[in-house]
């Protein structure tokens, strides 16, 4: 028998020498293995013959790195100080949250990128998005508002001036945010290119000047994000149709807009156009919002409808012809014409160029990446965080996760807990969701029992002149407590983590009627429901306690 020193790479912990331990003991030939964090080091007992190499390859197997020793045969290796090394796939935020913190924690990062950096959020998601739609609600109320004392105008028009004044913002935010962070740390480094997977072990980066660059990181992040998802609906490919990247940054205001979808990105670019001037016809497969308490999708439609848009729910696009100027869907509600296409029926994982079946990292039927809740793949050293993963598909979900799944390739112990995910529509009215729907509760095997209150009966909502929408409490029979929470009313998205705080706190209905709200807010209409539960408030005085 002899020993053999190996010096190991990219453990964090006891835990992860217990793991190497027991895969060196899996080689054939091995009669002991003794394997010390501290000191990086693995002293292993092998059968005369044995080759090195296989040693190497079952320790490389579990996600470390190892080499020979230089040390003496039977001596201690001496202590060599290595930083855990990570590799970091997309610049999104789930990217970011997690090469700042995995940075922090002392390991060496590197981030790779094929496109412009900050992912979708503040590139061609949220941020532009939220820009057109407050400028699209500034110009309804200067036409539009409730107050016959002012004079009601349409506002003038300049689209190319929106458009620069919304991408100026986005670069601003751009570099304040993401590319600040890679000029200034200087334990992130940026490399330019596409990733994709050699083996479980290796990634090959394919760069912009044609060459590969092959890395062997300790640790593994995906973070790709999602892109939008194109139906096969005949004759739509090679059409100049637009996804929300293309609608947000058109500098021109269509004569008629066409929307396909009739989920979150549908209704508030339809709703934004439609603002701005255009007429719009919103096509959407089944109703609307079609995952929320239908209560909220038939109040939505009706508001979109009294605004002036055309809604078409249950309505299925068999066809798409384009003659150089229009569109043209065969529909089964007949046949539209429309000058631009808006198609905004969901997005997919993007993971279809990882080649993530060479590394052993298991997807779902979309292609999602499938996560534990610490972020953790099917691959012990290689995680995912995002849009890319089972995972919620929301900003603030996804720098959560990639700030756990760095503690986590760090050595700590973090888990991303989603049991409370507060969510905003940013329609006019909001839709603003947290917890559980009444049919999900009941699904569950839950008793319930729920109070809907409209917003006539808020007294800032009358104040406002706008008492369109409604709340909506969810609560478990018995005990009183809040379960879910579902809003559609102006600034909807102010009202709600008041509700996901309750429900974190397991407090009932009760406790949420008991409390002080300040008046005249939107948000004391969590109150006033709450108080439904137990009494008539429309017997009640202003502020009743």
């Amino acid at each position: 028998m002899t020993e053999q020193i190996l010096h190991v790479t990219g453990m964090t912990c006891d835990h992860c020498a217990a793991s190497v331990k027991q895969a060196l003991l899996a080689v054939a030939g091995v009669s002991r293995a003794e394997v010390s964090y501290p000191d990086a080091t693995a002293h292993v007992e092998v059968a005369a013959g044995t080759p090195v190499a296989a040693l190497l390859d079952a320790v490389r197997a579990k996600g470390y790195g190892a080499e020979v020793s230089g040390g003496a045969c039977c001596g201690t290796a001496p202590k060599t100080e290595s930083r855990l090394s990570v590799a970091i796939i997309g610049t999104g935020s789930a990217a970011f949250a997690a090469a700042i913190r995995a940075a922090e924690e002392g390991a060496a990062v590197t981030v790779i990128e094929g496109s412009t950096v900050g992912g979708t959020c503040v590139n061609v998601g949220c941020v532009p998005s939220k820009i057109l739609i407050r400028a699209a609600h500034v110009a309804h109320l200067a036409a539009q508002h409730p107050f016959p004392g002012l004079a009601r105008r349409a506002p003038a028009l300049d689209r190319k001036a929106l458009v620069a004044q919304q991408q100026a913002r986005v670069e601003e935010l751009r570099h304040a945010k993401y590319e600040s962070i890679l000029e200034t740390n200087p334990g992130i480094t940026l490399l330019r290119g596409f990733a994709r997977f050699e083996d479980a072990q290796t990634l090959v980066v394919s760069r912009p000047d044609g060459m590969e660059k092959r890395l062997t990181p300790d640790r593994i992040l995906i973070a790709t994000g999602r892109a939008p998802q194109i139906p096969d609906v005949p004759g739509l490919s090679g059409t100049p149709f637009w996804t929300s990247t293309e609608a947000l940054v058109a500098e021109d205001t269509p004569a008629h807009l066409i929307v396909h979808g009739g989920s979150v990105v549908a209704l508030e670019l339809a709703q934004a156009f439609l603002r701005l001037g255009s007429q719009v016809t919103l096509i959407a497969r089944g109703r609307l919002l079609s995952k929320e308490d239908p209560a909220i999708g038939k109040e939505l439609k009706a508001t979109l409808i009294e605004e002036g848009m055309r809604v078409l729910t249950d309505t299925t696009v068999q066809a798409v012809r384009f003659d150089d100027q229009s569109f043209e869907l065969e529909t089964s509600a007949g046949l539209i014409s429309g000058d631009k296409l808006l198609v905004a029926t969901g997005r997919k994982p993007n993971t279809a160029g990882l080649a993530l079946d060479r590394a052993g990292v298991k997807t779902d039927t979309s292609g999602a990446i499938v996560v534990d809740d610490h972020l953790r793949t099917s691959v012990p050293h290689v995680y995912a965080a995002g849009d890319c993963t089972n995972a919620p598909q929301f900003v603030y979900v996804a720098a959560a996760a990639g700030t756990r799944a760095a503690i986590n390739m760090t050595g700590g112990d973090a888990t991303l807990d989603l049991s409370v995910v507060p969510a905003v529509v940013f329609t006019d009215p909001q839709v603003a969701t947290v917890g559980l729907t009444e049919a999900q509760a009941q699904q569950l095997g839950m008793e319930t029992d729920s109070r809907m209150l409209t917003l006539d009966n808020v007294p800032r909502a009358l104040a406002n002149f706008d008492t369109r929408g409604f709340i909506k409490l969810v609560a478990e029979k018995q005990s009183g407590r809040l379960l879910g929470a579902q809003v559609l009313a102006a600034e909807g998205g102010e009202i709600i983590q008041t509700a996901a705080l309750v429900i974190r706190n397991r407090m009932t209905v009760a406790d949420l009627a008991g409390q002080l709200f300040p008046y005249l807010t939107m948000v004391e209409g969590l109150k006033l429901c709450a108080q439904t539960f137990s009494k008539d408030v429309k017997q009640l005085s202003c502020c009743a306690g």
